[in-house]
């Protein structure tokens, strides 16, 4: 298993998106500490918009938000990539851990599903496999 401390995410740019401040707040301290570059996003036009000006690598979004869902920020985002020409692998956020919740949100598109309140390893792990930085992902 891969140590969290033996991933880096340096340099990697990383889109945080919930509409809870502790949860987004709580996120983004543990990815710039793991090395990241991170812009915190409280809803999803808000995310949107920082797409436009600044392409993530990696977006980590809660699914359950007021007005539009992590769903349609998925969809939204995705369909920037084909003009972007970069893909943007995505890790769900909820607090939602039952199997049919994981296969929905896997099903919809994101790539890796973490349940809140999240570990701080557990999502350095996560982000630094979605960028192919730990060697399982």
């Amino acid at each position: 298993m891969t140590s969290a401390k033996a991933v880096s995410l340096l340099g990697l740019r990383v889109l945080v998106v919930d509409d809870d401040a502790d949860s987004v707040d709580m996120a983004t301290t543990i990815l710039v500490n793991a090395g990241a570059e991170t812009r915190a996003s409280r809803s999803v036009a808000d995310a949107i918009a920082t797409l436009e000006d600044w392409w993530a690598d990696i977006l980590v979004a809660d699914i359950e938000m007021p007005g539009a869902d992590g769903f349609s920020l998925l969809r939204r985002a995705r369909s920037m990539t084909s003009v972007r020409g970069k893909r943007l692998p995505a890790l769900a956020l909820t607090a939602h851990g039952r199997t049919e919740d994981r296969m929905r949100i896997l099903s919809a598109g994101f790539n890796l599903h973490l349940v809140k309140p999240i570990d701080p390893a557990e999502l350095v792990i996560a982000v630094g496999s979605l960028a192919g930085r730990t060697g399982t992902g």
